[in-house]
């Protein structure tokens, strides 16, 4: 059974990747962080979201011996000149808090009128193997930001984001298919799913 380290602990996250993956590459097993011996993960501090999801991925093969995948992803604003972006996980500052970073948000939004909050989810999945061959795909979800919390489902932002394709509803309020369907996560694996096989083999 083919192997492949995912570097990140964030359980939904993971359970969302493996998902997906599952559909396209069958007989995949995913190794999170805490499914590894513990290495020090890489400072998130490059400009872009592909930048991150490389570093990330770099150190994970070098730690590990295991190809390697790794993402970076966030919400762009309009209004915010495409903030909070890279940041988004931590846009309130340490420690990470969804909760608190959808606050500030919605603080820095509360006098932005509703044609003027678009935005979108953009994803960068990185794939680095051991000989040192690299592979980066991006996706995307437009949509716009809500001005109350709305749903249980998703993580981050989606709470608060409604997806173009899906209007009426929240990210957080789609199911698990119906959300992958869309999503810029969802976009950038399907994207990888029909190379990873040969970057695998």
């Amino acid at each position: 059974m083919p192997e492949i380290h995912l570097a990140s602990r964030n359980a939904k996250k993971i359970a969302e990747m493996e998902r997906i993956l599952a559909a396209h590459v069958p007989g995949l097993r995913v190794l999170g962080l805490d499914d590894v011996t513990s290495y020090d993960e890489p400072v998130e501090d490059a400009p872009t979201f592909e930048g991150n999801a490389v570093l990330k991925a770099r150190a994970g093969v070098a730690a590990t011996g295991l190809a390697t995948i790794a993402d970076d992803s966030g919400l762009c604003v309009d209004a915010l000149n495409g903030m909070p972006g890279v940041l988004s996980a931590r846009w309130s500052g340490p420690p990470k808090d969804d909760a608190r970073n959808n606050r500030l948000l919605l603080d820095q939004l509360a006098d932005v009128p509703d044609e003027r909050r678009g935005a979108h989810f953009t994803c960068a999945v990185a794939v680095v193997l051991p000989g040192g061959r690299e592979h980066v795909v991006e996706g995307r979800m437009t949509g716009s930001v809500i001005r109350e919390v709305r749903g249980e489902g998703g993580f981050g932002y989606d709470v608060l984001f409604v997806a173009d394709d899906r209007p009426g509803l929240t990210t957080a309020e789609l199911g698990k298919d119906e959300k992958d369907a869309i999503s810029h996560r969802g976009a950038a694996l399907r994207a990888l799913a029909p190379v990873l096989p040969d970057l695998l083999a």
